[in-house]
């Protein structure tokens, strides 16, 4: 029985700037991504792979084509809606992003409690749970002045997984680490990935890590170049 795509993307397109500066970034992508897989998505700066990831991410509203997020529309959505369906993806980004006067479990702690029905003690038990889970047992009631580069991006990923997402979106997470934390990390990623049932889609320029696809997908142009779809598995 072949699953059920968590994203799907027909005929989309995507345009900067208005009148004579309107400039198109996107052409008639077409993609399918199912759940638990994990997905690089390569291409040169500029090739439109970040405007992609932010339209999949509900951090930019669709303007002409069709992108479903479990099944949902997300052309012509309000903003609100928006925000509801960003609760449910997890993002990783180049820069960790953490809150330097908070702890590792306090950075990873502001996921958990968006969610009103989890109380306080179930709150920090889940973020201790998760960066044990990321190798960080011993580092839960750290500042991240105290932390390298490679824990960091740690925290990063248990906070966007700590939630068990459907859906988990990275763009370059790891750019700013030296080859054996990049490693670490991404190898994280896939195992809790893969225990979860998590779907992951990765902005990459790194060649050392795209092993860990289950397929890759190449963008040029604005266009998707090279989208071996026969990769997923039915």
């Amino acid at each position: 029985m072949k699953k059920e795509p968590v994203i799907t993307i027909k005929n989309l397109n995507h345009y900067y700037g208005k009148g004579a500066l309107k400039r198109q970034i996107l052409f008639d992508i077409n993609l399918d991504i199912y759940a638990g897989e994990i997905v690089i998505m390569t291409g040169p700066s500029g090739s439109g792979k970040t405007t992609l990831l932010s339209l999949i991410g509900g951090l930019r509203s669709v303007q002409e084509g069709s992108l479903k997020f479990l099944g949902e529309e997300l052309f012509g959505v309000s903003q609100n809606k928006l925000v509801q369906m960003r609760r449910k993806i997890g993002y990783i980004f180049q820069a960790h992003n953490l809150l330097g006067f908070l702890t590792a479990r306090q950075n990873v702690q502001m996921a958990v409690e968006l969610n009103e029905n989890i109380s306080q003690t179930e709150a920090v038990s889940k973020s201790e749970g998760m960066l044990g889970a990321v190798g960080l047992k011993e580092r839960i009631n750290y500042y991240p002045d105290n932390l390298s580069g490679g824990q960091k991006q740690r925290i990063a990923i248990a906070r966007a997984l700590v939630n068990h997402p459907p859906l988990v979106l990275a763009d370059e997470p790891t750019a700013a680490l030296d080859k054996q934390s990049g490693r670490d990390v991404v190898e994280i990623m896939q195992s809790l990935a893969k225990e979860q049932g998590t779907t992951i889609l990765l902005v990459t320029h790194d060649n050392r890590i795209l092993d860990i696809a289950d397929r890759i997908i190449e963008m040029e142009d604005g266009l998707l170049a090279r989208n071996s779809q026969s990769a997923v598995i039915s």
